[in-house]
């Protein structure tokens, strides 16, 4: 590579991560994901919650490690956007597989630092998420059925936000700021329910355009409405185990439940099209913002 080619790839890399990443959506979800489960985690102690420098240490790790998984979906999909997306930037020559390395090098060696600050525990947590990543990008690589089955894909694709949410909760604990106990399994589960609400909403329609992978093209358009619905009740059934001791309050996260029933309606009244997505949008953020400020108004 020449001086001057080596020169653009920082501007390169930036032009990926505007067009591919979209830091308004990704950085805001992942920022908004790790105050709620922080907020929720210090709050569920007695302990009020109010955001320190570790928070921030927190909120920007897991956004790296976003960024850093985006990057590596860009390489796994590569055959499959060469068919279905051939405007994609690593499909045109906009960016390399070499350059994306690169840069996923680099964001692993950030966040080591930045964790280093925190604790030992905290580093080994948040490279196990970015390791399995990488272990999952191998195994698909030699499995076809990994690459084109969505539903056994998303099976083993899933640790990898768990493994983020024990992260948050794991460097917490290390921290000695909160106790390690069964909540800790079920806040993270809380926000993965969360999550797979919006990424079946996402994949669910009445239609299956030619080489769409989408969840209702293998469950059917009903099942796989029911099974988005059913992840946003899991979220809401986590939140009432949670936070039910503490009264009406505490509750005001489920009020958020309300717009998957709507999605729900709305798309087995329509026959037609997908899933409302604005609703399973606000479903994610609602929740999160309702964590936030629950926490923060909670004595």
């Amino acid at each position: 590579m020449s001086t001057v080619a080596v020169t653009q790839v920082p501007a390169r890399l930036a032009r990926f991560v505007l067009h591919m990443f979209r830091p308004w959506v990704y950085a805001t979800y992942g920022l908004l994901w790790t105050l709620a489960l922080e907020s929720s985690a210090v709050s569920l102690t007695g302990t009020a919650w109010r955001p320190a420098a570790a928070t921030w240490v927190r909120a920007l790790s897991v956004i790296l490690a976003l960024l850093f998984l985006r990057m590596l979906d860009e390489q796994k999909d590569l055959a499959y956007d060469r068919v279905h997306h051939p405007d994609r930037p690593l499909v045109t020559g906009a960016i390399t597989v070499a350059e994306l390395r690169g840069g996923m090098a680099a964001l692993t060696a950030v966040v080591t630092g930045l964790n280093a600050a925190l604790s030992p525990a905290a580093v080994l947590l948040i490279l196990a998420a970015l390791g399995y990543a990488l272990l999952l990008a191998a195994l698909e690589h030699l499995s076809a059925a990994l690459r084109e089955r969505q539903l056994l894909n998303l099976a083993v694709t899933c640790p990898v936000q768990v493994l983020l949410g024990a992260y948050v909760y794991g460097s917490l604990a290390a921290a000695g700021t909160v106790t390690a106990d069964w909540r800790g399994a079920v806040l993270p589960t809380l926000c993965v329910c969360v999550l797979l609400h919006y990424e079946f909403a996402r994949k669910t329609a009445w239609e299956t355009p030619p080489g769409a992978r989408l969840y209702s093209a293998a469950l059917g358009p009903r099942r796989s409405a029911v099974v988005t619905a059913a992840f946003a009740a899991g979220a809401v059934g986590c939140q009432i185990v949670l936070f039910l001791p503490d009264g009406p309050a505490g509750l005001l996260p489920c009020l958020t439940a309300v717009l998957p029933a709507w999605g729900l309606r709305r798309f087995l009244r329509a026959r037609r099209g997908g899933w409302p997505l604005p609703l399973a949008t606000g479903f994610v953020a609602g929740t999160h913002l309702a964590l936030i400020v629950r926490a923060v108004m909670l004595p």
